[in-house]
């Protein structure tokens, strides 16, 4: 999308690719998922139609994400985390202790996984095995740019801290400003968004806490 420097891009959960350059570096990602939401689906003797109504996504999404030939937003990978009873670090991880005590990963190797069109990001930097989710993700956003997200489960959490730039913060419609060096924690069980504020690019790291769904899967 182009627009005049005087706008505001606004972003929803899908993670746009548009160049041949992204295509590539989500690729690995992409593939990882696809074997992941695989080996689960089959694990829990679920079928396409099945996960479909558990997670709310279509039965067309599931096929092209496990066909690989699906580029699944946060949105989405939450959704799919939450319905197989897992975290979204256990579908982008090929970890073979997920419940080891101790896991020690190199913030290098995080994947990103979603792109802004002015260079903001999002990255996974580690992440807790589920139901119970505990993430810590690193973002970026350029002035302009704007990421809006749907209520997240009951009792969701998100912690903040700014570490450059000022991060406009929106809950219900409701926009609170936090500026470098400041912290906050947010009820993101409702609409909620995030914003660039100003002129500079605001760099902040979140901590997601997001509780197992209350439904387990039945046994079969």
């Amino acid at each position: 999308m182009t627009v005049d420097s005087g706008m505001i891009i606004i972003l929803t959960m899908v993670v746009n690719i548009s160049t041949k350059t992204r295509m590539a570096e989500y690729a690995p990602v992409t593939a990882l998922i696809a074997r992941r939401v695989t080996s689960l689906r089959k694990e829990h003797q679920l079928s396409f139609d099945e996960l479909a109504a558990r997670s709310g996504l279509s039965k067309g999404v599931l096929v092209q994400i496990e066909q690989g030939r699906g580029n699944p937003s946060i949105s989405t990978l939450t959704k799919l985390a939450g319905s197989l009873r897992v975290s979204v670090s256990d579908l982008i991880s090929e970890d073979a202790c997920p419940s080891a005590p101790l896991r020690i990963t190199r913030s290098l190797d995080a994947p990103v996984l979603w792109r802004g069109p002015r260079g903001g990001s999002a990255t996974l930097l580690v992440g807790s095995d589920g139901p119970d989710m505990v993430e810590l993700w690193e973002w970026m956003l350029s002035p302009g740019e704007h990421f809006e997200s749907k209520p997240h489960p009951k009792g969701t959490r998100e912690l903040f801290r700014v570490h450059e730039g000022t991060l406009a913060l929106q809950l219900s419609g409701v926009e609170h400003l936090v500026a470098s060096g400041f912290c906050t924690a947010a009820k993101t069980d409702r609409p909620h968004a995030y914003r660039c504020h100003g002129r500079t690019r605001v760099r902040f790291s979140m901590v997601v806490h997001e509780p197992a769904a209350a439904s387990p899967l039945k046994a079969r």
